[in-house]
């Protein structure tokens, strides 16, 4: 059922959408349309997920949520759980796709090139200008999917485009995911995520000198979220 609905969904409101975040600037409702997506891909395919903790995050200044990468279910579940306008740090490698880079550039998501420093650097400094206009942001910090739900190594970008905008980061621990979807696997299967968020971790009065220090601490704070397990489905 997903293969047809959401397929027909895109083709009749991604045009709508577009126009109203690239034409008339009203981001809010070319969010909102997404989120509808999302929750419909979601639904026809089975995946049910639990947040705790979000009450934690303040609402009224842009942060960076610090996720741990399992799955490809993971950023549509953390996009539709964690924030209404939700932006995201993704690699430049998804522009290849003309439709995703197109919402991607409207939506005002960032694309950073890790084999290029100077374009990677780049990306970084418009990641932080907008989140000191009030944007808050999704990173993926380990750069790619785990193929064994071990926590990798941290890749500092996002670290230091938080650190730039003075913004706090929370930690995240997604779980569930590769129950749905393994990567290298294309088949989706029903699934319960669980989501937990952390206590904020600030960076103001901080540097770029501090990024390995706070890159730490953040990865053990999402370490010890995924250490507590996945949430009863049952609340």
């Amino acid at each position: 059922m997903a293969c047809v609905l959401v397929p027909l969904y895109i083709l009749l409101v991604a045009p709508l959408a577009l126009t109203l975040g690239g034409v008339f600037r009203w981001k809010r409702g070319m969010f909102a349309f997404g989120h509808g997506g999302v929750r419909l891909a979601l639904a026809s395919v089975g995946i049910r997920y639990r947040v705790t903790g979000l009450e934690q995050v303040p609402r009224d200044r842009a942060v960076v949520f610090c996720s741990n990468h399992e799955s490809n279910v993971d950023p549509p579940v953390l996009f539709e759980a964690l924030h209404p306008l939700l932006h995201v740090l993704y690699k430049a490698e998804l522009r290849r796709f003309p439709v995703m880079r197109t919402v991607f550039d409207v939506g005002g998501f960032v694309a950073i090139e890790r084999g290029n420093r100077d374009r990677a650097m780049a990306s970084i400094a418009r990641g932080a200008q907008a989140l000191r206009s009030g944007l808050s942001f999704l990173i993926f910090p380990e750069g790619t999917r785990s193929r064994t739900g071990e926590l990798q190594p941290f890749k500092k970008g996002g670290i230091i485009m938080a650190i730039e905008a003075q913004a706090p980061i929370v930690p995240v621990a997604i779980q569930g995911g590769r129950g749905a979807m393994r990567k290298g696997s294309s088949i989706v299967r029903p699934a319960f995520v669980t989501v937990r968020v952390g206590r904020p971790i600030e960076t103001a009065g901080l540097s770029v000198d501090d990024r390995d220090a706070v890159s730490s601490r953040v990865r053990d704070a999402v370490q010890k979220l995924l250490a507590e397990g996945p949430l009863d489905a049952r609340g």
